[in-house]
Parts: C-alpha cells; sequence; structure tokens
C-alpha cells in the first residue's frame, strides 16, 4: 500500500484526499462507524448509547476522558471531530505564531511555521469547506438575538466582533439566495453517504451531530472526495501497533475490527484478533490523544522517535466554557437554542498585538444547544415550576366550586407554561486563546494520563473570566462559571500537542513539515503536531497544515501514474488468527 491514514478528522480527511488524488493508493483506517443524515443521536435510550467505550459495548459518537487538572470531550467516527465541532473557521492570527516564546516551567513555545506560508493552505481548506459567514442580512436569518446581542456588547466594551467563517450551508447552492431547509446540491465528487442533505434550520444541534446534513463535515467534503478519488475508507478499524520495517522501509500497522453487533454488552478487547497493513508512507491523525497514545506506546518498535520530546507541549487551547443566566427581573432574550452553535466571535488581544496589553490573547464565542435543552432548563427552576403549577390546580378547583361558564383553560395553561425567562435569558460562552502549554502526556500502565493544571495558565483564565463578566453586565445578565472551575478545572474540546513541529529535534517530535524526524516515511497530520494553542479554532490550522504537508510530500516524491480504484485487502499480522 502506498499510504495508510490513521484516523479521518480534519488531518486525516485531507490527507487522504491529497494523496488519492495525486494517484496514489490509499487506505484510511477509522474506528468509528459513518454518520450520514438522519442517524446522529436524539432521544435519552439513544444518546444513551451515544459514546465510545467498546469494552463496555459502547460504539457512539463521543469519547470522554477525564485527568487530574481537566476533562475532555472528542470524536469517534467517520468524519472525526467535524461530526461535534461548532463549524468555525478562524485563521490563527499572524503575530500569534510566536517564536521561542519562553513559558513559565521552563523551554519555550516556538511555532516552525509563518502565517504567511499558511494562507494559500487555508484558503484551499476554506474552498473545500464551503466557508461561509452567518448570513445574518438574510431575512431567514435575521432574528438571530444571540448573534445581536454578543455585536452590541462587543461594541460597548471597545473589542473587535466578527461573524466567523462557518463550515455550514445555508444556501443550496453558490451564488443561491439563503434559506431554511433548502435542498443542498450534491458536488462534483457526489456524497460518500448518498443521501440528501438541506440547508441549516438553526436548530442548535451542531454539537450533537448535524441530522440535516447542513454541516459541511469532513465525511460531505474531503473524504467523499477522497472515496472518488480512489481512497479505501474503512471504519470500524481501531489501531493498535505501529512498527518500521527496517532497511525495507516504510511500515506495518496492526488494528482490530470492531463489531457493532455486541452493542450493549462486554467485550475483552485486548483479546480481539489482530490484522495487518504495510505501507510506504504512513499518517498518524488519529487526534491528539489517539495519535500520542499510539506513538507512546510503540516507541520500541519505531526506532529514532524522539522519547525526548513525545508526550510533551500539551495545551487545552485556552477552553472555558461559562454561562449567562438572565437576572430575576429579568433582560435580554437571548434564544441560545435558535441559530448554529456558533455565530459571532469576540477578539480580545494579545500582549504579542499591542504594546499597551499584558495578557495572552483569547476569543469569546456565543454557545448554542438544541431546542428541548430549553426545556429541560425551565425544569430546573422547580420553585417558579411549583408556584405555576400550584396557581393551575388552585384556578382549575375555584372555577369548579364557583361554577365558571368558562371552559377555555388556553390562559391557565399558558401560565402553567411559563414565560420561559431561564431558557430564553440562558447562553452559553465559549473561551478559547492562547494558554500555558506546558502539559505532558506519559503512559501510566497501559493507559494515557496527562500531567497539566490551570495554575500556570491562571492569569490567562481570571483575564478570560472578566471579558466574559463584563459582557453579562452588558446583556444584563447574571454571569456563572462553569460548576468544575470551583475545582480549578476545565473542560476542552481542542486538545493540542503531544507530537509536536519543530525546526529540530531539539524542538519537536516532527520537522516543520510534520514528518517525524528519524522515521522517513511516518507523519503527524492532527492537533498533536500543534507546538501549542492555536488560539482560535484550531480545526482550519490543522487542516492547512496536512495540506502543507501533503504538498511537501508530494513535491519530493515521483508522481505516478493515476491508478484505478482498486479493493484492497489487509493481510493478518503475522502470528495472529487470521
Amino acid at each position: 500500500m502506498d499510504a495508510v491514514v490513521v484516523g479521518s478528522g480534519f488531518g486525516g480527511s485531507v490527507s487522504a484526499y491529497r494523496l488519492a488524488e495525486a494517484g496514489l493508493r490509499v487506505v484510511v483506517l477509522e474506528r468509528g462507524r459513518a454518520y450520514p443524515p438522519g442517524s446522529f443521536a436524539r432521544s435519552p435510550r439513544e444518546l444513551s448509547r451515544a459514546l465510545w467505550d467498546p469494552s463496555e459495548g459502547l460504539y457512539g459518537l463521543f469519547d470522554v476522558w477525564t485527568f487530574n487538572g481537566f476533562d475532555s470531550v472528542v470524536s469517534s467516527g467517520l468524519g472525526g471531530g467535524s461530526l461535534i465541532y461548532a463549524n468555525v473557521l478562524l485563521r490563527k492570527d499572524e503575530k500569534w505564531f510566536v517564536k521561542r516564546e519562553r513559558l513559565p516551567g521552563g523551554g519555550y513555545e516556538t511555532w516552525p511555521v509563518t502565517r504567511a506560508e499558511l494562507d494559500p493552505h487555508y484558503d484551499a481548506v476554506e474552498r473545500m469547506l464551503g466557508a461561509t459567514r452567518y448570513p445574518l442580512h438574510a431575512p431567514a436569518y435575521a432574528d438571530t438575538r444571540k448573534t445581536l446581542a454578543m455585536q452590541v456588547a462587543a461594541k460597548d466594551l471597545g473589542l473587535a466582533w466578527e461573524l466567523p467563517p462557518l463550515a455550514v450551508s445555508f444556501s443550496p447552492g453558490p451564488e443561491e439566495a439563503p434559506g431554511l431547509g433548502l435542498p443542498i446540491k450534491d458536488p462534483a465528487y457526489g456524497n460518500l453517504h448518498g443521501r440528501p442533505r438541506r440547508t441549516c434550520r438553526l436548530c442548535g444541534e451542531c454539537d450533537l451531530g448535524c441530522n440535516d446534513g447542513a454541516k459541511n463535515t469532513l465525511d460531505h467534503t474531503y473524504l467523499s472526495a477522497a472515496q472518488a478519488a480512489g481512497a479505501d475508507l474503512r471504519t470500524h478499524r481501531e489501531v493498535r501497533g505501529l512498527r518500521a520495517r527496517g532497511d525495507g522501509g516504510g511500515y506495518e500497522v496492526t488494528y482490530v475490527e470492531h463489531d457493532e453487533a455486541r452493542e450493549g454488552r462486554r467485550t475483552d478487547t485486548r483479546k480481539l484478533p489482530l490484522r495487518g497493513i504495510t505501507c510506504d508512507l504512513l499518517i498518524l491523525a488519529a487526534g491528539t490523544y489517539g495519535t500520542t497514545y499510539l506513538l507512546l506506546r510503540n516507541r520500541d518498535t519505531l526506532p529514532g522517535l524522539n522519547l525526548e520530546r513525545l508526550g510533551r507541549r500539551y495545551s487545552g487551547n485556552g477552553d472555558l466554557l461559562t454561562f449567562l443566566l438572565p437576572r430575576p427581573a429579568g433582560g435580554e432574550r437571548l434564544e441560545a437554542s435558535r441559530g448554529p452553535v456558533i455565530t459571532s466571535s469576540v477578539f480580545v488581544p494579545d500582549r504579542l498585538d499591542r504594546p499597551d496589553v499584558t495578557g495572552r490573547g483569547f476569543y469569546v464565542q456565543d454557545g448554542g444547544y438544541p431546542g428541548f435543552v430549553d426545556w429541560l432548563a425551565e425544569s430546573t427552576d422547580v420553585t417558579r415550576s411549583v408556584f405555576r403549577a400550584g396557581e393551575f390546580v388552585v384556578r382549575a378547583l375555584v372555577s369548579r366550586l364557583l361554577g365558571s361558564s368558562d371552559t377555555s383553560l388556553s390562559a391557565e395553561l399558558s401560565r402553567l407554561i411559563g414565560q420561559g425567562t431561564l431558557s430564553s435569558g440562558s447562553l452559553p460562552l465559549l473561551g478559547i486563546g492562547r494558554d500555558v502549554p506546558d502539559g505532558v502526556m506519559k503512559l501510566r500502565g497501559d493507559r494515557l494520563n496527562v500531567d497539566w493544571t490551570t495554575r500556570t495558565s491562571r492569569a490567562y483564565f481570571e483575564r478570560i473570566r472578566r471579558t466574559m463578566r463584563d459582557i453579562a453586565d452588558h446583556l444584563d445578565a447574571k454571569y456563572v462559571d462553569n460548576p468544575i472551575w470551583f475545582f480549578r478545572k476545565i473542560i476542552t474540546v481542542h486538545p493540542l500537542g503531544g507530537a509536536s513541529i519543530g525546526h529540530s529535534r531539539e524542538e519537536g517530535v516532527c520537522d516543520p513539515y510534520n514528518a517525524v524526524f528519524g522515521l522517513p516515511g511516518l507523519y503527524v497530520a492532527d492537533g498533536a503536531a500543534m507546538p501549542g494553542p492555536v488560539g482560535p479554532n484550531p480545526s482550519l490550522t490543522i487542516a492547512a497544515l496536512a495540506d502543507r504537508m501533503c504538498t511537501h510530500l508530494l513535491e519530493r516524491r515521483p508522481r505516478r501514474a493515476r491508478r484505478r480504484p482498486s479493493v484492497v485487502r489487509a493481510a493478518p499480522e503475522e502470528g495472529s488468527p487470521p
């Protein structure tokens, strides 16, 4: 095999497409399943199974980790993190590509690439993912209160506000008018799911998986194009082993195949039969945790791997989740459940941007959630709910005792339901930025452990919390920390680092083009390659670096004639059951 790509997130999907389009024989190994529109969990029963732990009979979308200083959520499925991310495609700020910035615990953060070098690759990824700003001018999308509220708050605070580019289809096709729930036209390369898609209906379900197919996720874009170019996409394959083949070059990859028929039943996954496949090029894109874990676990069969730098420079990309709640007297109607999860972004500058600034920079973005969460929120307001229920019962009894002739209950039912003050006035706030990348990833037995704490990033987190409080005040809302902040923990959905790029082996595991030092033909194409926080939402930068990696790789590889797509069978690993 010419190339094996492990994982199908932003780095893996871009790599699969670029290499297959260039005529290489490519196999993608993805541990999760495919998720066509309409297949994402919504009911309580479905959501209870939408988690990833095959040993417990769970083969779902969400993989939840917990460590001492933080919790983390990542994805398992064809399309990786794009299935559950909030669609934002922001470029890393030019001045945030730091050169030897000293870290509090010693050492430096260094980015061996510039914004100018990445810009053409940013362009390419944006085109492929259909990046478009939220169409606030269009009648169907104009009344999005949280977007307008964030715009007003940013202006009052003197902060830069924008509608960030989103990988969402609001129109059926290029140059067509936006509209809710309109049929989306398939691109020339088709759609691997073969199911219809429709434009965004403002349901707030982006992070649960878009059942309309309005999100331009990687399965609808890069992976569909990769398959059309001949790539072999294999789901339910979880990679376990990596081995350099010695003088002959190339790599042997071993993996297990999961069987969803065992859903709900425990399985000793350590006893699953191993299968193997060999390749000239091996692209690791299993996510920050997955890729770093594979390298740590297989370090003895990857001679030349830089063990001094492996597992270092972990960062949560400055993630911080907080909440705005309505004050007792009521405030702005924010309606977080209407719209894509994120529609607007507020920028707070870094000391690198302006001489009068002393802190690390960040973004604050409006959050969102599905409409059914509104009902859950109202049910938590126990005092008001009980009072309304009591009032309803009393009114009904009085009416019956007095023999009222009014047979309509509409007004009473309206009062029973309430005005939705809590749900309509609540808004999650999402913070991302430049925390300190000083975490260390190691194995504890056969499990991954991350040693990271908010302590060295305390000034950053305090600064972002102050800004969020200011936004709350300008929206006449109450600021509330995430409850786990009491323990000085955060939740991150943007883990980065562990196999970072650098100018030399002294700086990183990979060179500036994502090639692993000392192991020709091995590349890291996902968040693990980041040498520090991206700052804004990192997906676009991960994809752009993978695109740059592939351009460099292909320019130095003899171009061969395009091959016809063929079914490729993986041979069993030597000494393992077939």
